[in-house]
């Protein structure tokens, strides 16, 4: 079928592009620092953990499942928040999420053991439970698919820039705040303050985004019209769409498919997040800022590789083996750090390629999914799929901490979530590619 843009002039085709970028540039820069600040809610619990377990008798197994029990929240509430979406408008139900899982994030500062951080976390998963899908659509809203691998992949860069700057920032607050006045404990104020700022992001939410096209002001009509006119052409090149209806959805095999590879994905990617401070500590470091600084090293090569990959994925218009040579990537340096966890210049070196695998997957897989739901299906469809990948944020953490504690060691579940890895491989290489060549 005639690419879209075949279908216009030269001049016309550098019109579109130029208001695409205006589109880019209104819409992606705020909700990369509101993702931002999503991943740094993940990241920072991972640092607070340094000093929190000992300060409240905790075990490292608790701690992996009130980690990963954030996530039996966000499953939960996952399809019903972004359902919600469609019907109150994308601007004012993610601004509502924004504020109350900042607020929720900050309340984890009153943690007094297991029971109130399980309940606090499960709650905050409850809450945040709509905010990725429903940027995922909302942009789908704005991008014609050609266009979508590089809009994800700007805005989701924010997922390794928040290790970048949430790991020695973290690493900071519990420096710097280790003997502050005030009666509270470093890790408190680590809650503290990395969870006010999004309350504000989200009441800037409602001021700054408009929900669609149409009510874009800051856009001149004939572009809101060009952009228009782009996703309709874009909406007929689709291939036949296998599901129309989120019960299509339910039905369908191949979306459960997706479900899977998602949690391969995002296995790898949480176990990272969640314990990357604690595999470098494990190696023999135990200064919190040196832990800091140190964990920001695989965030750069992710940052870096994830954008590379972006724009060379939506300029070959291939999606399979973009993803697929990611996941080896993950694969290789999960394997490669359970090999020699005790070396820090190898394990730092394998976790930087793991880390740039895994996040980079992340970016690479939203795009097949335009083949397989509908517009009137994108909705629960995008959760579903979400929900499913999000399960991974619960095995993930709790495997890892079990096996800790049981043997002392990560390296055991670093092996594991390699192979999850290379799962994901076989299942996205079964794909057809006339699907996935967008």
């Amino acid at each position: 079928m005639m690419h879209a843009a075949s279908a216009l002039s030269s001049p016309a085709v550098g019109r579109l592009d130029a208001t695409f970028r205006k589109v880019a540039g209104r819409v992606v820069p705020y909700i990369f620092v509101c993702y931002l600040f999503n991943y740094l809610d993940r990241v920072n619990v991972g640092f607070a953990k340094l000093d929190m377990l000992d300060a409240l008798h905790m075990s490292e197994r608790a701690y992996g499942l009130g980690a990963g029990i954030f996530f039996l929240g966000y499953i939960a509430c996952g399809v019903p928040s972004n359902l919600m979406l469609q019907r109150v408008g994308a601007r004012r139900w993610l601004a509502l999420i924004m504020v109350l899982w900042g607020l929720l994030s900050a309340a984890q500062m009153f943690v007094t053991g297991p029971i109130s951080f399980y309940l606090l976390r499960f709650v905050t998963g409850a809450a945040e439970a709509g905010f990725f899908p429903g940027l995922v659509l909302y942009l789908t809203r704005w991008f014609p698919s050609e266009r979508q691998g590089r809009a994800l992949t700007l805005f989701m860069s924010a997922i390794p820039l928040s290790g970048v700057v949430g790991g020695p920032l973290s690493g900071w607050m519990l420096s710097h705040f280790a003997s502050a006045p005030g009666g509270l404990a470093a890790w408190q104020w680590l809650f503290l303050l990395q969870g006010l700022p999004t309350v504000a992001l989200g009441i800037g939410m409602v001021m700054l985004l408009s929900d669609t096209i149409e009510q874009a002001a800051w856009l001149a009509p004939e572009e809101r019209m060009a952009v228009g006119e782009a996703l309709r052409r874009d909406r007929l090149e689709q291939p036949k769409q296998l599901a129309d209806s989120f019960g299509a959805v339910l039905r369908n095999p191949a979306v459960w498919m997706l479900g899977l590879l998602y949690f391969c994905i995002q296995a790898g990617v949480y176990a990272i997040n969640f314990w990357l401070p604690t595999i470098i500590r494990s190696s023999g470091i135990h200064d919190a800022a040196t832990i800091g600084w140190l964990s920001a090293v695989p965030y750069v090569g992710a940052s870096l590789f994830m954008i590379v990959m972006g724009r060379s994925a939506d300029r070959m218009r291939e999606r399979r083996w973009h993803l697929a040579v990611p996941l080896l990537m993950a694969a290789g340096g999960l394997a490669l750090a359970a090999r020699f966890p005790d070396s820090m210049p190898v394990a730092l070196g394998a976790l930087t390629v793991a880390t740039a695998g895994a996040l980079t997957g992340l970016p690479m897989f939203w795009p097949l999914c335009s083949g397989y739901l509908s517009p009137a299906a994108a909705a629960g469809g995008l959760a579903l799929i979400n929900s499913m990948g999000q399960l991974a944020g619960f095995v993930s953490p709790y495997l890892v901490g079990w096996i800790k504690d049981a043997t002392q060691r990560t390296d055991g579940a670093l092996a594991l979530l390699a192979a999850m890895a290379v799962l994901g491989v076989v299942l996205v290489l079964r794909m057809p590619p006339t699907r996935v060549n967008r």
